[in-house]
This record gives structure tokens, C-alpha cells and sequence, in this order.
């Protein structure tokens, strides 16, 4: 019999970052398919249940059928889909907005934002590419494909997409000197300021950091997720 695909996740390989206790069952929800991996991702049923303590149970989340939890402008109704790093979730019966980040020990943290911060989102360019008849083509973290990007925009920077069309209305450049916060490694969730950068040709680039209080640390390139200028502040208050 040939392997399928894996329908169940024990709790205790269930990643840290969710928060999940060993002892209240045997099995956590298996995030279905999305534009998270499953280690970057809370699933919605984990969001509502356990952060917003808006449900008691798994069956009482299933409420999300009635089509009113919104996750990027777009309905979402299945209780397992991964929502991940930047994404906007609405409750439209509540009037309420969350941005999903991370605190400063690596968590995903509950931050809610104004109406008109829910109206866009950063996203990281994770590649760049020209496709077919010479369409150049533009694919950030959360697997978005833009098409006929800026020039000026090139891979590890940052881009501020309106949920309501999906066009690019801003961007940021990965510059020393720009404020970031670190999205993997050991020093998952801290902010700081890029002052330097490690070029390691054939291996991976380092990237050293200073966070508000004069700390240093480094880190993978592919860590580091730009979220604005040192002059501007940030794009939203972090937590």
C-alpha cells in the first residue's frame, strides 16, 4: 500500500509557537494545505479556540461555515487553515482586526490593528522571475504571484500589498540601517536594525543585527524579514 498523505499531528511534536499543553488530549489539528509551511503557521481553529477564547471546543469553531471569519479580505471557512506571519484576520460580526506577529519570545501574539491597517499587508519577496513571453513575475513568502513588478524590486525586500486589489503600493529596500524583526532561528521574534551583512558565496548570507537595546546578533539571511525605515518608525506598532 503506497504512503499517503499525513492526516494526524500528535501535541507533542506540534510546534512550540502554538502553545498547545500535553496533558488536555492526544492529537493536535493537522493544519490543511496553504500558503504556510506548517512549522510558520497557527491554525484558524488554534487562533479562535485557544488565543481569543472565542470557542470551548473544535465543534464550536466549526461556526467559521458561516463564512464571516475573513483571513486577507478573502473568506476562509475550513477551521484549519494556516494563517501565518502578517496576515490580516477580520471578525465581521465583532468589527474586529488582527495582524498575526511575533512577540519577543517567538510566539504568535494576538495584535489588533484599526480598520485602515487591515486594509494592507507586508509581504517578503522570495523570488523573482521572468515567465512566459517575457512577463516578469514576483512571488512573496505568503505564495503570492504578482505580475509586472517594479524594477527597483528585488529579492529580501519588502513590499506592501492592498488586500482589496492585490497590487503593490509601496515597498521597502533590505538596506543597512532599515528596522527588521527575525522571522526563524534562535532569535525568532526580536527587532532590531540591520548594520551589516555577511556575503558567503555557495553557502548562506549572515545578517547582523542591533536591537533597541544596544544587543547585537546574527543571523540567516532568510531570517530577516524588513518591516521599515528607521526614520519613518514602523508600519504598525509591534508588540
Amino acid at each position: 500500500m503506497a504512503p499517503g498523505p499525513k492526516k494526524h499531528l500528535k501535541r507533542v511534536a506540534a510546534p512550540k509557537l502554538w502553545m498547545l499543553d500535553k496533558l488536555t488530549g492526544v492529537f493536535a489539528p493537522r493544519p490543511s494545505t496553504g500558503p504556510h509551511t506548517l512549522r510558520e503557521c497557527l491554525p484558524l481553529i488554534i487562533f479562535l479556540r485557544n488565543r481569543l477564547k472565542y470557542a470551548l471546543t473544535g465543534d464550536e469553531v466549526k461556526i467559521c461555515m458561516q463564512r464571516f471569519i475573513k483571513i486577507d479580505g478573502k473568506v476562509r471557512t475550513y477551521i484549519t487553515y494556516p494563517a501565518g506571519f502578517m496576515d490580516v484576520i477580520s471578525i465581521d460580526k465583532t468589527g474586529e482586526n488582527f495582524r498575526l506577529i511575533y512577540d519577543t519570545k517567538g510566539r504568535f501574539a494576538v495584535h489588533r490593528i484599526t480598520p485602515e491597517e487591515a486594509t494592507y499587508k507586508l509581504c517578503k519577496v522570495r523570488k523573482i522571475f521572468v515567465g512566459t513571453k517575457g512577463i516578469p513575475h514576483l512571488v512573496t513568502h505568503d505564495a503570492r504571484t504578482i505580475r509586472y513588478p517594479d524594477p527597483l524590486i528585488k529579492v529580501n525586500d519588502t513590499i506592501q500589498i492592498d488586500l482589496e486589489t492585490g497590487r503593490i503600493t509601496d515597498f521597502i529596500k533590505f538596506d543597512t540601517g532599515n528596522l527588521c524583526m527575525v522571522t526563524g532561528g534562535a532569535n525568532l521574534g526580536r527587532i532590531g536594525v540591520i548594520t551589516n551583512r555577511e556575503r558567503h558565496p555557495g553557502s548562506f548570507d549572515v545578517v547582523h543585527v542591533k536591537d533597541a537595546n544596544g544587543n547585537s546578533f546574527a543571523t540567516r539571511l532568510s531570517n530577516i524579514f524588513v518591516i521599515g525605515k528607521v526614520s519613518l518608525g514602523f508600519p504598525f506598532s509591534p508588540v
